[in-house]
């Protein structure tokens, strides 16, 4: 089975090619996307892979990340591409001096669309924003920890293993395991 992941971020298309090795292979495609807000990922990235489907019409996967800080009442939110782009890891860290709580809550939400089905999958992980930590990952890795290391610190193998992302690509990952096979 072949499927396209729809986005401009490689990194997150490696880590859908492993997660997904053996059952899908994975197509990197980085088609513009009309930017859509919505206050949950899983519509977010159902509504890209709507898009992204009509227009290459092949199965595609797209996803959608937010950040939610406790302490800054869930923000970015659903606008954490476009914080990490303008303000960066920096900016954040600067929007939390003087707060104690650094708890915060990384979800992403994967859709699949091939033109019968379009399905939706979740994955979250909880963890704390710390200073900056680990030369691997990308965006907000660096200062998300989990269980003592930030997701920069771990091997991509320890990653796809706990990150939010990997949690929601092993969900399709089940779901095309039963269904598409």
């Amino acid at each position: 089975m072949r499927i396209t992941f729809v986005t401009s971020n490689e990194h997150k298309a490696r880590e859908a090619a492993g997660i997904l090795a053996g059952l899908a292979e994975i197509e990197h495609v980085p088609l513009e996307i009309p930017e859509l807000r919505y206050e949950s990922v899983a519509e977010i990235a159902a509504g890209k892979a709507a898009y992204a489907y009509s227009v290459l019409q092949r199965p595609v996967i797209t996803d959608d990340t937010g950040l939610f800080i406790h302490a800054l009442n869930g923000f970015p939110g659903t606008c954490a591409a476009y914080v990490q782009k303008t303000i960066g890891n920096t900016g954040i860290l600067a929007l939390m001096a003087g707060y104690a709580n650094r708890s915060a809550t990384f979800e992403t939400g994967i859709a699949y669309h091939d033109g019968d089905c379009q399905r939706s999958f979740t994955g979250a992980i909880k963890g704390t924003i710390v200073l900056p930590r680990g030369c691997g990952g990308f965006g907000y890795d660096p200062v998300f920890e989990v269980d003592g290391k930030t997701l920069a610190e771990m091997t991509e193998e320890e990653k796809n293993r706990i990150s939010h992302r990997a949690i929601g690509l092993h969900a399709l990952r089940r779901w095309l395991a039963e269904e598409k096979q």
